[in-house]
């Protein structure tokens, strides 16, 4: 098997006219227009489309989906790559096209949709001509499919839902909310009659659905394929997610090692205390062994399939906010006061670091699910003592040699006598 850590060289130039571009455009349209892609100023979209044309003209557009799906193909891999640039940058997935829920909504629209569905949703959604959420998990349930209760019912022309829905990000601005019902996945306009987006939670709102009516068309993919959808969307998103908050950690890194070589203590700059050496060290090796956890679970989705990479997924995904929240705790504490200000982005990085461990499934659900699909593995062993019970393990190596002693008596005696040695030595 291949084993190769390199990077094609004509993808590198990509990834280095990504690195460059959000540092000299990305960044600095971040602080004085933040959230820019949704600014409805004239001139401020006017700006947003001129950086668009720049990365469209890189074919760095939509790369989320599949070359079939009308996308560059460039497969997990290579995305993940995109992705761990861009994650450093609040203002650049939206740029670029590629923050969620939108990339979800759309992977699903291109892979299920009729070309109706794609002409009316895909197309404004690939544009930036509308928004979308992604109205899955609910009160009662939290993320778990089988406690869903929202329902759809067929009603002559019309679907009718009713429910409630729960954490649903940025429903309060969208323009279409995909509705995971017990019986399939539906596109709902924000602004149909019954859709009620409660006052609170803010950003991840609170809705019900109350006799909401939809046209039969507004189905997505298969009556009661609800499931398999969420999966083709939440499997990729994962990865990103990974990548972006291997971004983040990168940043965090990156500040705490510039502050310990910045800042004395003590009649010494702090980088030489064991205590802050300790910090970056483990920072370090955290990032690193993340980042190969995400790339590999990445590289099997491109050479097997989403499915056959649900246990690397999994790890992946409780994995990443364990390691957020350790390298932007450390930073923190190297930070100092400074740390826990709003005047660097690490306060908010490790306030929201415990959200990572939530948003599309807890740590507990993906931990099980990676231990259960582990141990599909292995079998029990027999008797009473494990499979490597040292004595049983010397038994049946003196039987499997045996057939040499019979040959060799010298080697027999040469054996007996280095287990004697062996046992005076106890």
């Amino acid at each position: 098997m291949a084993w190769d850590f390199a990077t094609d060289p004509d993808f590198q130039a990509k990834l280095d006219w990504i690195a460059d571009f959000c540092k000299r455009e990305v960044e600095p349209l971040g602080y004085v227009f933040p959230h820019a892609v949704r600014v409805p100023i004239p001139k401020v979209r006017e700006l947003v489309r001129e950086l668009q044309d720049q990365i469209k003209a890189q074919g760095l557009w939509a790369l989320f989906l599949d070359e079939e799906l009308g996308g560059p193909g460039f497969g997990q891999l290579k995305l993940a790559l995109v992705n761990e640039i861009i994650g450093r940058y609040p203002a650049a997935p939206q740029l670029f096209g590629a923050a969620a829920p939108d990339t979800g909504n759309m992977e699903m629209l291109a892979a299920y949709g009729t070309e109706e569905q794609k002409e009316r949703w895909l197309k404004p959604l690939l544009n930036q001509e509308m928004f979308s959420a992604y109205s899955m998990t609910e009160p009662q349930g939290g993320s778990d499919p089988n406690l869903f209760k929202t329902h759809a019912v067929r009603d002559g022309e019309e679907w009718v839902i009713n429910g409630e829905k729960w954490f649903t990000s940025a429903g309060r601005v969208a323009d279409i909310l995909f509705v995971m019902c017990t019986n399939g996945m539906f596109v709902v306009p924000r602004n149909t009659p019954g859709v009620e987006i409660q006052p609170e939670p803010r950003n991840h709102n609170h809705i019900v659905y109350r006799d909401v009516c939809v046209p039969l068309d507004h189905l997505l993919g298969p009556e009661d394929g609800a499931k398999v959808l969420a999966q083709r969307r939440l499997g990729g998103g994962r990865i990103h997610h990974a990548m972006r908050t291997i971004a983040q950690c990168k940043l965090a890194f990156d500040m705490m090692c510039e502050r310990a070589l910045s800042r004395e203590s003590h009649g010494k700059i702090i980088a030489e205390h064991q205590m802050v050496q300790e910090k970056i060290a483990d920072s370090y090796a955290a990032i690193k062994m993340l980042r190969l956890l995400v790339l590999e679970a990445a590289w099997k989705i491109d050479n097997t399939s989403t499915q056959e990479a649900r246990t690397e997924i999994a790890t992946v995904k409780y994995t990443m906010a364990k390691v957020l929240r350790e390298v932007s705790f450390n930073a923190l504490h190297i930070l100092g006061s400074l740390g826990t200000t709003d005047l660097t982005p690490i306060q908010e990085m490790y306030a929201s670091a415990p959200t990572m461990g939530i948003a599309d499934g807890v740590d507990e659900v993906h931990k099980a699910t990676v231990a259960r699909r582990v141990l599909a593995d292995y079998r029990p062993h027999e008797g009473y003592w494990p499979t490597e019970y040292i004595p049983a393990k010397r038994e049946a190596a003196w039987q499997a040699y045996e057939p040499r002693f019979q040959a060799d008596p010298e080697l027999r005696a040469a054996a007996e006598g280095y287990r004697d040695y062996l046992k005076q030595r106890a």
